[in-house]
């Protein structure tokens, strides 16, 4: 069972705002069963959304559309699917009646015509009923295949993709179990990685699949698996994780159901009781700024210095003067005096540091662009290293992210 997505909007295509809405259809619908075999965006066009219309009918079986329902003139999805269908359009009572409640209770403002008009729907279509808004979604069913319209408000078209849609969906046709299961390894670049697991991934199961998705420094892993039986799908793919696990193992961090590296790191502080600070340079906070976007983070990170300046390394960290003179602010000796220093700051198990050219420019040091150094102190002692990370200055500020990170999960994973 195959859906096509078609998002309706100018907004989208001059770049206005981010199209989320087909993602989160294509999770939804992934999650029931229904593969998504394309996505595309079209303008406030009719002959354009009539041309899309054509294409998706000839290529799947459930064409779920979004945008263009709403009151104003540019709003043509509804009166365009209609023509598509050789229909026309009728007052729907108990649209118009939702439509009354909302202006009374939540609007308080007259109702005008443009929004009675909203109760106009296709003849021969389904009204899905908006609680949240006045536009109503649109089932309608033509030559075995089924077309689905909703508002482009997300929080409109998630919860009636959720309460109405998909529902209809899993009762309509008889769906296979699909399943995905997502391996985040760190350290090794795709190509590395492939060989080295080449020959299980010649061995899988012709339903299984194997995706890569490289990113700064990391690997996700990405099995697919889909069938009739979910108990022999569900066998098979943890099988198949077994197999894989040891020939990874030096660079798996866990999976991504569990959230991402940080995530991760999260939970197995605030499990192990161990504590976290960072002194941060060259990254200039992101290191914080990811840690911090995860509920909880104040259990086990204590605090951070982003130290961009040299004096304020000397002045806030206790950075000896005579240190950076000698070796340079970017240099493995400061790196280390960094994370040792806000270890004690903060008094944590566990403190990072990073320094490093990112670029575009040397600026006052003769480190190569691209250079970082990164150090943990952790309760045995110090660790660093030092990479290049390229020319590209938001490229190197996630690389050494990703890089932090991963050698903390590391250490505090051996505890």
């Amino acid at each position: 069972m195959q859906a096509e997505i078609i998002t309706i909007g100018d907004e989208i295509l001059i770049g206005q705002i981010v199209d989320t809405n087909s993602a989160f259809i294509s999770k939804a619908l992934n999650e029931i069963g229904v593969s998504v075999y394309q996505i595309t965006s079209v303008q406030d066009d009719k002959t354009h959304i009539l041309k899309a219309l054509k294409e998706a009918q000839s290529n799947v079986d459930i064409i779920i559309i979004t945008g263009g329902l709403g009151p104003t003139k540019d709003d043509i999805t509804k009166i365009t699917i209609a023509q598509y269908f050789n229909d026309t359009l009728v007052q729907n009572k108990e649209v118009l009646q939702n439509i009354k409640y909302l202006w009374e209770h939540h609007v308080k403002q007259p109702l005008a015509q443009v929004n009675i008009d909203q109760a106009l729907m296709p003849s021969k279509s389904k009204a899905l009923m908006n609680r949240f808004g006045s536009a109503p979604g649109i089932w309608m069913e033509h030559q075995d295949k089924v077309f689905v319209a909703l508002p482009g408000v997300p929080f409109e078209m998630k919860a009636l993709l959720e309460n109405e849609v998909l529902p209809k969906l899993q009762e309509q046709f008889q769906l296979p179990y699909i399943m995905h299961k997502t391996l985040l390894t760190y350290g090794l670049g795709e190509s590395v990685l492939a060989a080295r697991i080449e020959s299980w991934e010649e061995d899988l199961p012709n339903f299984i699949k194997l995706a890569y998705l490289p990113n700064l420094g990391k690997v996700r892993l990405r099995l697919s698996a889909k069938g009739n039986d979910r108990t022999t799908v569900e066998r098979e793919m943890q099988k198949q994780i077994q197999l894989l696990l040891p020939q990874i193992k030096d660079v798996f961090a866990g999976y991504e159901e569990n959230g991402a590296l940080e995530a991760i790191i999260a939970k197995q502080c605030i499990e192990k009781g161990l504590t976290l600070s960072i002194a941060e340079s060259c990254t200039g906070g992101a290191l914080a700024e990811r840690l911090t976007s995860i509920a909880g983070a104040s259990q086990y990170f204590k605090g951070s210095v982003v130290t961009y300046a040299t004096q304020s390394k000397i002045e806030i960290l206790k950075v000896d003067q005579d240190l950076i003179e000698a070796s340079s602010v970017v240099s493995d000796a400061v790196v280390r005096a960094m994370a040792n220093n806000a270890k004690r700051l903060f008094q944590t198990d566990y403190a990072i540091a990073t320094t490093g050219n990112a670029g575009p420019t040397k600026g006052d040091v003769k480190t190569e662009i691209g250079t970082v150094y990164i150090a943990l102190a952790t309760p045995s002692g110090i660790i660093s290293e030092v990479y290049n990370f390229g020319n590209h200055r938001t490229k190197v500020i996630h690389k050494a992210v990703n890089k932090a990170f991963e050698m903390l999960q590391k250490e505090i994973s051996k505890k």
